[in-house]
């Protein structure tokens, strides 16, 4: 999966990455939850200081500004998530099995009631400083090359059925899937989100 593994190569930070410690990784975990579940507008230092009990200026020891956070939180669920998708590919399976595994990355993290990192950051896009809008597009991107290929592969095999292109069809799984979760989220609960993801995968695997 070289354009995926390329991508996370991308999200290298221009500065020294801070040294990793106990705390640093328990503010990531607890940005991350806050992201997750109000939005990368929706916390400050403040918030995570309360929870961890700690100085703000701890925080800041680790990551100067919010926006290295941020940066930094972006680096380490796509490398994750990467290795989720490398996971997927090393088990084997013929294609309609990826895309059942894929989905199921999204559900597991509905299930915990938070929303993919990315996507709740892809709703504060134009607010979010360039270089974390630089890897939530990377994340994506990635995202989309490992579908495409997926799909494509499906095609070859005949245990995929699609119209048009594999990444156009590939562009259309993932919205869908971070848009079902939003509506999920608001209306429905896992019932709807596992129906829409039922949904996707029969018309997939469907050649009637």
């Amino acid at each position: 999966m070289r354009q995926a593994g390329h991508a996370v190569q991308c999200y290298k930070p221009a500065m020294a990455a801070p040294r990793r410690t106990d705390t640093a990784d328990r503010i990531l975990d607890v940005a991350e939850r806050l992201v997750q579940t109000k939005g990368y507008n929706g916390f400050s230092y403040a918030d995570i200081s309360a929870e961890l009990k700690v100085q703000k200026a701890s925080l800041h020891h680790h990551y100067p500004t919010k926006a290295i956070l941020g940066k930094t939180l972006i680096a380490r669920h796509s490398k994750r998530f990467i290795s989720a998708l490398a996971a997927i590919d090393e088990a084997g399976g013929e294609p309609p099995a990826k895309l059942k595994a894929y989905a199921k990355l999204y559900t597991g993290v509905l299930r915990k009631q938070r929303m993919c990192l990315c996507g709740m950051l892809a709703a504060d896009f134009e607010t979010l400083p360039k270089p974390m809008r630089t890897g939530v597009v990377e994340f994506f991107a990635a995202n989309e090359a490992w579908l495409t290929e997926v799909l494509e592969d499906g095609r070859k095999r005949k245990t995929l059925r699609f119209e048009g292109t594999s990444s156009a069809t590939a562009s259309f799984l993932l919205s869908s899937l971070e848009g079902a979760m939003l509506v999920a989220r608001s209306l429905g609960g896992m019932a709807r989100f596992e129906t829409v993801v039922s949904k996707m995968l029969c018309d997939l695997t469907s050649f009637r």
